[in-house]
C-alpha cells in the first residue's frame, strides 16, 4: 500500500502487532506492520512469543486502538484466553484481529470469542489497512464517547 488511507480529522490509529504462543514465524506480522505503518498507522511491534498477560500490559500502556494478532503454527487456538484477559484488564474494547494460518472450522470460534475480524494469507494488504483503520476509528469514538 503506497497511499496512506484518509485519515480524517488527524485521527493516525495506534496498532500493537504480536504474535502469541511458541510460534516463531513473523514474516507475515513483518510485512503486515510495514503495510500499516505505510498507510500512516502507528504500530507497535513485538517480536514473537510473547505471554498474554504482557500483550494486555502492553496495550493498556500504550493505549493501543487495536491489536492484531499473527499465527501460523495454531497459537490462535489460543486468542480466546488473551480475549478474556482483555476483557479482565478493562480493554475488551479494543478490537482484535488475527491473521495467518487458521483453518476455516476455527474461524467461528475465534469470532465468538470476540475476534473483529480473520485474515487468511493472500489477503491484500489494502484490505487489512483499510479495515484496520474502520475498526480502529470505531472503537477511538466509542472509547472517546464513553469517556
Amino acid at each position: 500500500m503506497n497511499e496512506q488511507v484518509d485519515t480524517g480529522e488527524g485521527f493516525r490509529p495506534k496498532v500493537l502487532v504480536t504474535k502469541i504462543g511458541f510460534d516463531g514465524h513473523d514474516r507475515g506480522s513483518r510485512v503486515v506492520a510495514a503495510a500499516l505503518r505505510d498507510s500512516g498507522c502507528e504500530v507497535v511491534y513485538t517480536p514473537p512469543w510473547q505471554e498474554i498477560a504482557h500483550v494486555v500490559k502492553l496495550a493498556a500502556e500504550e493505549d493501543v486502538d487495536l491489536i492484531g494478532i499473527s499465527t501460523l503454527a495454531t497459537d490462535h487456538l489460543i486468542v480466546p484466553k488473551l480475549m478474556a484477559a482483555l476483557k479482565s484488564g478493562g480493554l475488551g474494547d479494543v478490537p482484535v484481529i488475527v491473521g495467518g494460518i487458521v483453518p476455516d472450522a476455527e474461524v467461528p470460534p475465534l469470532l465468538a470469542a470476540g475476534v473483529a475480524k480473520v485474515y487468511h494469507p493472500g489477503t491484500a494488504l489494502d484490505d487489512i489497512c483499510r479495515d484496520v483503520w474502520q475498526l480502529a476509528r470505531t472503537a477511538r469514538e466509542t472509547r472517546d464517547a464513553i469517556e
